[in-house]
């Protein structure tokens, strides 16, 4: 039998929250009425926590998008965030809405009751609703967020579809070395003891197979303890910036990683400064949301250096994350008192960049990975027929 949530009201006008077992809605408001409470909602349960759900970034950018667009027609906030929590695209989702609607039917602000949701509604769009509900334009701020949400969903898409192909080529290309080493490089065996001493890359052949065939055991444990020590490395801090830092360095991958945590970060400012939030709790909110361990100690330091006075240029062209000409126009924003609108561009012209060298990474990827993946099978394949070949010579000698 489900189970609902409900939320009634006493003859005296208290507010009654619980949870009740029936065949249907009907029937659990027919016992509510029964014990003289007054049904305000009745949902049944759908696996959703108190602190919300984790929903994909498409699915926030439609609701703030569909919010904002029944707000700009008219239609009162509460009536808006009860039509929006009967979406049947996204359940889950629309069980979050209906109690945030709950929650503003009883005088909460938005913003306060999405606060209640942190898996669902990150700290960035708090404060920017919050922002948008003390200063009177929520729709703007609402219609903000939206395109905010899909321009980091289409980066996020672009750098995906990009690297499937690369990804592809390195599992089909571990599966055919992983085979070929456990089902043919064996049968060589006993056509090379006749030889006495093997050359060295047939060592390293045939004791890479002994190792897969006869200890296969031992690989997968080790690959798991590898996967679990990493894992457990991301949490920490300081192998965060360790990994942040390399990454940086390596080539073609660092300048695209460097990039993209300095549109992500010039971005998220930009649109938290152009919804009224103040600079230091603007740079607070976009630390934590750019990704990159790195970006997180930069920004920190500008923090700093903001909160004594000092501008936003010059610590960031210190951290060095920053390109000059990024800087420059950064100064400009600041003189000119458009900040906002300046951060905002250079997001837009970064992110132009990241796809030209991510196209660029990916040209190069996939012809470096067919070379390594065929001088592999090559040396294999060498490793085995060299053998018999010097055998053979020495037989016909």
């Amino acid at each position: 039998m489900p189970v609902f949530e409900y939320v009634a009201k006493k003859t005296s006008g208290e507010r009654v929250v619980g949870q009740l077992a029936g065949h249907s809605t009907q029937s659990v408001v027919s016992e509510l009425e029964s014990k003289s409470l007054v049904p305000v909602s009745v949902r049944e349960q759908t696996g959703v926590s108190e602190k919300g759900v984790r929903v994909s970034i498409r699915a926030m950018s439609t609701f703030y998008r569909q919010l904002g667009e029944l707000l700009h027609s008219g239609v009162p906030i509460l009536r808006a965030l009860q039509l929006l929590a009967r979406s049947k695209s996204n359940p889950k989702l629309g069980a979050v809405v209906g109690r945030i609607a709950e929650d503003v039917a009883d005088g909460e602000g938005l913003a306060e009751s999405m606060s209640k949701h942190p898996r669902t509604f990150p700290t960035i769009h708090i404060a920017m609703v919050r922002a948008g509900e003390r200063g009177g334009f929520l729709e703007e701020v609402l219609k903000r967020l939206s395109m905010f949400l899909h321009r980091q969903a289409e980066l996020r898409s672009t750098i995906l579809s990009s690297m499937i192909y690369p990804i592809v080529l390195v599992v089909v290309g571990t599966i055919v070395v992983v085979s070929v080493m456990i089902i043919f490089v064996p049968k060589f065996r006993s056509m090379l003891e006749g030889i006495g001493t093997l050359p060295l890359p047939t060592r390293i052949v045939m004791g890479a197979s002994d190792l897969l065939t006869e200890h296969g055991w031992v690989v997968l444990v080790a690959a798991a303890v590898l996967a679990g020590f990493v894992l457990w490395a991301r949490q920490q801090r300081e192998f965060r910036e360790w990994a942040s830092r390399q990454s940086l360095r390596l080539w073609i991958i660092g300048p695209l990683i460097s990039s993209t945590a300095v549109a992500r970060f010039c971005r998220i400012l930009g649109t938290l400064l152009a919804n009224g939030i103040p600079m230091l709790q603007a740079m607070t909110i976009s630390k934590e949301a750019t990704g990159n361990a790195v970006m997180i100690e930069a920004i920190e330091t500008a923090t700093r250096s903001v909160q004594s006075g000092e501008t936003l240029a010059e610590p960031l062209a210190a951290s060095g994350l920053f390109e000059e000409d990024v800087i420059e126009v950064i100064r400009i924003g600041e003189s000119a008192n458009n900040l906002e609108e300046v951060l905002v561009s250079i997001a837009e012209t970064i992110e132009s960049r990241v796809d030209r060298l991510l196209s660029t990474a990916v040209r190069l990827l996939e012809p470096l990975l067919l070379l390594l993946l065929g001088a592999t099978l090559l040396f294999i394949i060498l490793a085995l027929v060299v053998p018999l070949v010097l055998l053979s010579a020495q037989a016909g000698g």
